[in-house]
């Protein structure tokens, strides 16, 4: 028989007449009898879910079994689900956040081109005029680099000496060569000495100490730059050594903004990487070949190929010294005067160390000139 022609099944416990069940004399089909079937779980009918409450009568036998759409079952009675909470629907992926130059770029370009104006005008005009632009970035640089010595260390490097000091050495050495340059750095550091006298004795070690690295880092090492003007083809000479640091801090900055993946060195400047330092050694090589070419009496493709990557090594190791200085000093930039660039050592910081560099090599490839 199919289980759709037996209609609703029986109630459990029910012990109706004879004439009723399937057939005459037989006993109806039920849990008593239809042992075979109570182990099969109904076809036709759903499975109600049974509340935890007690129920009455013949609903429930001696052993707490209650009628589950049909035969007994023994089991323990089932009970209805917690309705679950709501699940949150999931956030929508959100999209890759954009890598940015952490600086306003468009100030950046402006001041960049402003500061170039004025040096290319002053540089091919009068070269007297472009030694006036280097003393007056010298003591700006000192100033910004005294006054965070102060603010963040309690550093009292004294400023008065090392600012006549350092714009003496930039003139001595334009008009003396390296020996004026060497004897105004001595008379530099011994006028720090003297001058921290005059303030009580707490402090002085470290105080001297600051002014004698102050005046090599910025005033002497800016020397360089005048004894590159002192020869016949000074301008350009001057003109390859600015063109070479700045290209090799684009391509550095470039590269690396768009394929830096290797941190450089992250615990002196995280945002600096080695793709970075590959991207300004293709681009300085590149444009020591032309500059050398072309602008230099006597140079060769091969030669500024050499000094690129020279310049491109000084030019990042200045980065990072300067880094370096900023980390102990907790601070992100010297100083605020260029929009876009922060203070004129943070210009500065790359064009230091590589003014000897270029100096020399152009020196012992094609002479002083």
């Amino acid at each position: 028989m199919n289980d759709s022609s037996w209609g609703a099944p029986p109630r459990a416990g029910y012990w109706g007449p004879p004439d009723q069940g399937p057939g005459q004399g037989a006993p109806p089909a039920g849990p008593a009898y239809d042992a075979q079937d109570a182990l099969l779980p109904p076809v036709t009918q759903p499975m109600p879910i049974v509340p935890d409450a007690p129920v009455s009568g013949s609903d429930q036998d001696d052993r707490g079994a209650t009628r589950m759409g049909g035969p007994l079952f023994h089991d323990e009675p089932s009970q209805e689900p917690m309705p679950s909470a709501p699940q949150p629907a999931p956030a929508a992926p959100q999209p890759a956040p954009k890598k940015s130059a952490g600086r306003d770029l468009g100030a950046a370009i402006g001041v960049g081109v402003g500061l170039g104006a004025v040096i290319i005008a002053s540089l091919f005009i009068v070269k007297a005029a472009f030694i006036g632009v280097i003393a007056v970035a010298v003591v700006v640089g000192l100033w910004e680099l005294t006054s965070r010595l102060e603010e963040r260390k309690a550093i009292k490097a004294p400023l008065v000496p090392l600012a006549v000091g350092g714009a003496a050495m930039v003139v001595a050495g334009y008009v003396r060569g390296p020996e004026g340059a060497w004897v105004a750095m001595a008379l530099t550091a011994l006028a720090v000495l003297v001058w921290r006298m005059t303030e009580p004795p707490e402090g002085y070690l470290k105080d001297v100490t600051a002014g004698v690295f102050a005046a090599f880092y910025v005033p002497f090492l800016a020397t360089f730059v005048a004894l590159m003007l002192t020869a016949d083809d000074g301008p350009q000479r001057v003109l390859t050594f600015l063109l070479l640091t700045v290209v090799s801090d684009t391509g550095a900055y470039a590269v690396g903004w768009r394929f830096g993946k290797h941190k450089l060195a992250p615990r002196i400047s995280p945002g600096k990487t080695r793709e970075g330092l590959l991207g300004a050694i293709a681009f300085a090589m590149a444009a020591g070949a032309l500059c050398m070419e072309f602008l230099i009496d006597g140079g060769t493709w091969w030669q500024g190929l050499l000094i690129g990557l020279a310049v491109a090594a000084s030019a990042t190791l200045g980065d990072l010294g300067e880094s370096m200085i900023k980390r102990d000093l907790g601070i992100k930039d010297m100083g605020t005067l260029l929009p876009g660039h922060g203070g004129i050592m943070d210009r500065l910081d790359s064009l230091l160390p590589t003014a000897p560099v270029v100096w020399l090599l152009l020196v012992i490839f094609v002479g002083s000139g």
